[in-house]
């Protein structure tokens, strides 16, 4: 009796996680080598992607529908889930609802339906930890959470700051080695992780001279407004990498760093054409409906798509091209 109840769970478990009876595609384990994020087969794996925008912002976006869609519409084989971990956003988006930290049900629940829509559909999710201050307590149990929950699964990737502002890197080392260790301790399957570094993900020089230690399959993301930041920062990137620092661009426009403005579209071809010879992947922002450059969608658009011609907005229009075309 004992062995059918554990079978009925089995079974319950695998429709929840593959929707409906159906078996979700398998995807390569990924992992670091060197400089580049590589398949099981050691190829190096340079994809374009899709940042979903705040959770806490733009909630109606974070579901299964909408993941399917921009996989098979748009040929997305990577994602990322802003989860907005303090009530940060609010400032200049009144009315939102609150981040993790506030409200974390809304913020679990956001972030389980497009993994779990990643998982069905397979594609990679990176599980972001979206804040511009450290929360090391609070971050430490979301991330013990979604990996014991996501336990060996090779879709997820976790990214374990975004942007910080001020701190030093000295402290944000440390910051990570703690969190590292939770991820490990519950997955040990030993999923990639991804940290951010000083200066708004810019000073990525910092951990160039003083890399976190005893974790291999470990990136360093570099963000970039293609207004605002040019060659300068490609330089710094370049640098890194040839001082054996692997290199993710999880966030990324064409408009200003403000996340509006004019897109430079000529900047952000040549963050392009510099991000695929050098075998780096990068993922745009971001899917949302703000009154914003850098927002894929209008409000008249659906939450859960298809989205037609009259609801994506020029960004995205050009975001949906260069993924099919990658």
């Amino acid at each position: 009796m004992k062995r059918n109840i554990l079978a009925v769970m089995a079974i319950a478990m695998g429709l929840i996680l593959t929707g409906c009876g159906q078996k979700a595609p398998k995807v390569e384990r990924l992992h670091v080598d060197g400089c580049h994020l590589v398949n099981e087969s050691g190829q190096v794996i340079a994809y374009h992607g899709i940042s979903f925008g705040w959770h806490n912002l733009w909630p109606r976006f974070y579901n299964e529908s909408a993941v399917k869609h921009l996989t098979e519409d748009w040929g997305c084989k990577i994602y990322r889930a802003a989860i907005g971990a303090d009530d940060h956003a609010l400032g200049d988006n009144p009315g939102k609802d609150h981040g993790y930290m506030a409200d974390p049900e809304l913020a679990l629940k956001s972030l389980y339906a497009v993994v779990d829509g990643a998982i069905a559909s397979g594609a990679y999710i990176i599980v972001d930890w979206h804040s511009h201050v450290q929360h090391p307590e609070e971050a430490a149990e979301f991330f013990r959470t979604v990996a014991t929950k996501y336990k060996g699964v090779p879709n997820v990737i976790y990214e374990l700051y975004n942007e910080p502002t001020r701190d030093s890197w000295e402290s944000l080392k440390t910051y990570a080695e703690g969190l590292i260790k939770v991820i490990a301790e519950c997955d040990p399957s030993h999923p990639v992780i991804l940290m951010g570094c000083p200066s708004w993900d810019q000073a990525i020089e910092k951990p160039a001279a003083d890399p976190i230690k005893g974790y291999d399959n470990l990136m360093y993301t570099v963000h970039f407004y293609a207004g605002t930041h040019k060659q300068w920062l490609r330089d710094k990137c370049d640098a890194a990498m040839a001082a054996g620092i692997p290199v993710l661009i999880s966030e990324c426009a064409s408009c200003d760093a403000s996340g509006d403005g004019r897109m430079d579209l000529e900047s952000w071809q040549e963050w392009s054409d510099w991000a695929d010879a050098k075998g780096v992947t990068m993922l745009t922002w971001s899917v949302g409906d703000k009154n914003e450059t850098c927002s894929f969608f209008t409000p008249e658009g659906s939450s859960e798509g298809p989205w037609d011609d009259s609801v994506i907005k020029p960004w995205g229009k050009i975001v949906r091209e260069w993924i099919k075309n990658n």
